[in-house]
């Protein structure tokens, strides 16, 4: 695999940048276009000032402020410094498959990821990686700083997808780990049992946090284009099933849409967003409509 600056592909940014990011979009206070807070009219306690940057609102100057120094300072709130995002990665050995795209379920994600990450370090938003399979295998605390982005991306192009995972138990210990509210993003395939991710993904909104699962597939394994006779083999496993994949192609496209539709149903309910991808739609155009969806809510 190449360097971790093959994830952060500019043409990507430069798309994701063009939305117009005045909106609240995502949840509260992440990825404000012009970084106020999304808090005006409302009882929020006041944090701090700070210099006034390009991209900030006007009006949240401080003219008294301005008034006694001659600079040129904004008002920041509780509700805007205390919200950090967290990008959590299945490592497992199902996000290495690829039937016939140039990116493999892994390397999807970490182009999906590489691009929020990058605008939510853009607009001085805290961000950080968890990466696991059955167990967490790092955490990198949220920063904002520029150099975190080199950070998560380094350390992604280092993993390497094995083994079995446990996504139900990782986001339980990560909600034992993170007490403040967070906004988590999820990236998976999701190829375990949903009955103990839905639970752990309340427990998540339960606690406060904000939640978004981007739910990655091969696009071989939502379109099944497989012929005749053919030879599977779960890669976690290790079992091996041949079937007639004509035959069973209607039951498979059933169940894979029932368990879209499950979680999408599951993650509404409890106010967590689901975001269904497939490797064969370009990642960029995938992120920014489903960004614009957002925005067009707010």
């Amino acid at each position: 695999m190449a360097g971790a600056e093959q994830y952060l592909k500019p043409s990507v940014i430069r798309n994701v940048a063009r939305l117009d990011l005045r909106a609240r979009f995502i949840v509260e206070g992440f990825l404000t276009g012009l970084h106020a807070s999304p808090f005006h009219g409302f009882s929020v306690e006041f944090s701090e000032h700070r210099r006034y940057a390009q991209g900030d609102d006007p009006k949240d100057i401080d003219w008294l402020v301005f008034a006694k120094t001659d600079r040129f300072y904004v008002k920041k709130y509780q509700a805007e410094t205390n919200l950090s995002g967290y990008l959590l990665m299945d490592l497992s050995e199902s996000m290495a498959y690829t039937y016939r795209q140039e990116l493999n379920k892994f390397d999807y994600c970490i182009c999906l990821a590489a691009a929020l990450g990058y605008l939510m370090i853009h607009q001085q938003d805290p961000v950080g990686l968890m990466t696991f399979d059955d167990k967490l295998r790092a955490c990198l605390p949220a920063r904002s700083k520029r150099s975190q982005l080199g950070s998560m991306l380094g350390l992604l192009s280092r993993a390497r997808p094995a083994g079995q995972t446990d996504v139900a138990g990782n986001l339980r210990r990560v909600a034992a780990m993170i007490r403040h509210r967070s906004l988590f993003m999820l990236f998976s395939d999701l190829l375990c049992d949903a009955e103990p991710v839905i639970d752990a993904l309340r427990l998540l909104r339960h606690r406060g946090h904000d939640v978004i699962v981007f739910h990655v597939l091969d696009e071989a394994e939502v379109s099944f284009p497989f012929e005749s006779l053919s030879d599977f083999e779960d890669p976690e496993s290790g079992e091996r099933l041949i079937v007639d994949a004509v035959g069973i192609r209607g039951d498979y496209l059933e169940s894979v849409q029932e368990l879209r539709g499950r979680y999408k149903r599951e993650c509404l309910q409890m106010g967590a967003d689901y975001v269904a991808l497939d490797t064969s739609m370009p990642f960029d155009r995938a992120l920014i409509e489903y960004l614009s969806q957002r925005k067009a809510r707010f």
